[in-house]
């Protein structure tokens, strides 16, 4: 009897993992406001730089996951003036970052990483909390995607599922970043990238506002 519960709970919570997985897949994979700011990083700053913002993001996202999984999003729920304070932050901020990148100007590829500082491990990871994208993301996998393994392994099940997706994600919009550095030696050619990244680090920020 024991047996066939077990082999029923196998069964049930696979379809869950891949479904989620696919979930975290496509939402991680997309252009948001982390994978914009690591591609300008990249492109600015060369891959092993970013690799504290690329953990940042994601193991900040795990951890955010995990704790709106264990309760956190109750918090906003009761007290809604929380979440809009929230929101009126996030679109604040990355307007201010989004014209920083929109004006940044390097003279040329090779002095790219005397320039600035990339963003750090402990940046990244609080940034997630004022990333619409993020918390799109968290709430909705914690409500649509129950596994059912308890009130506590759960939402730390779904927390390793979306940082073992994430690895991918970060790591190849940082190298595309990588990639497009010597593409960029012509100042036109920099202005316009700049410019488009902080166009569409802006409009990125519509599908996770309206969600709300």
């Amino acid at each position: 009897m024991a047996e066939a519960e077990t082999l029923v709970g196998e069964m049930t919570l696979l379809p869950a993992l891949a479904a989620l997985t696919l979930f975290a897949l496509a939402s991680s994979i997309t252009p948001g406001p982390n994978n914009l700011m690591l591609l300008s990083s990249g492109t600015r700053f060369g891959f092993f730089r970013t690799i504290p913002h690329m953990l940042g993001v994601t193991l900040g996202f795990g951890l955010m996951i995990a704790l709106v999984g264990l309760g956190l999003a109750r918090i906003f729920s009761a007290y809604p003036v929380l979440q809009t304070l929230l929101k009126i932050a996030s679109v604040a901020y990355l307007l201010v970052l989004a014209w920083k990148i929109a004006v940044s100007t390097q003279p040329s590829v090779d002095a790219l990483e005397q320039q600035g500082r990339p963003m750090s491990f402990l940046g990244a990871a609080a940034f997630q909390w004022v990333n619409p994208k993020a918390w799109t993301m968290a709430i909705t996998a914690m409500s649509a995607y129950i596994l059912p393994v308890g009130p506590l392994a759960g939402p730390l099940l779904v927390a390793l599922v979306c940082i073992i997706v994430t690895i991918p994600s970060v790591t190849l919009w940082t190298a595309i970043g990588l990639h497009l550095r010597r593409f960029l030696e012509d100042p036109a050619k920099l202005r316009l990238f700049n410019w488009t990244a902080a166009v569409l680090l802006i409009l990125s920020l519509y599908p996770a506002l309206i969600g709300h």
